[in-house]
C-alpha cells in the first residue's frame, strides 16, 4: 500500500470502511455533514408514551411562540409547537434536505444544524434552505395538560 491509500481518512472512506464492518447505520445517524456545527438541545425533551400508540408531551413544556423536540420509544423524532397560546401543532423532526434530525427550536424557528435549514414553528414551512420542502405535519391532539402526537 502507498502512503496515499493508508492516510486517506475522508468521510467517504470512513463511511465505506464502516459499511464493510457493519457499523454504517450508527455512523450515518451521527453524521452531520461537511459544515455541521454543534447545536444546543436546550429545547429538547423526551415525551412519555401516550395512549393509543401516541407520544405525549406536557403542554407546559411547549413554549408559546416556540416548540419542543420529542422522541418516541422507537427513536422517531417529532417537533411539537405552540405558535399561539393554546394552539398546538406537530411535525416530523426529520429535515427534508438530507434526513438529519432537527436539533433545536430557537425562538420561532425549528433548526437543523446539519446544513443550516430552518423551519417556521407556525406551519413547518422552510424559512431558510437548503431544505426543499416543509416538515411533514402530523396529528397533535390536546387532552388535559398533554399534547398527544401521532403520525
Amino acid at each position: 500500500m502507498t502512503a496515499d491509500k493508508t492516510s486517506d481518512l475522508t468521510r467517504r472512506g470512513v463511511l465505506r470502511a464502516a459499511a464493510v464492518s457493519g457499523v454504517a447505520l450508527p455512523v450515518l445517524a451521527a453524521c452531520g455533514g461537511d459544515d455541521a456545527t454543534t447545536g444546543s438541545a436546550s429545547e429538547t425533551s423526551s415525551g412519555n408514551g401516550g395512549g393509543e400508540g401516541g407520544l405525549s408531551v406536557a403542554t407546559a413544556d411547549v413554549p408559546v411562540g416556540g416548540g419542543t423536540i420529542v422522541t418516541d420509544a422507537d427513536e422517531n423524532v417529532f417537533v411539537v409547537t405552540q405558535p399561539a397560546e393554546g394552539e398546538f401543532k406537530a411535525f416530523s423532526g426529520i429535515c427534508t434536505h438530507q434526513k438529519c434530525p432537527v436539533t433545536e427550536v430557537a425562538g420561532d424557528e425549528i433548526v437543523c444544524n446539519c446544513h443550516g435549514s430552518r423551519y417556521a414553528v407556525a406551519d413547518g414551512s422552510v424559512v431558510n434552505g437548503p431544505a426543499p420542502q416543509p416538515l411533514a405535519e402530523v396529528t397533535a391532539t390536546v387532552g388535559g395538560d398533554q399534547v398527544v402526537v401521532s403520525g
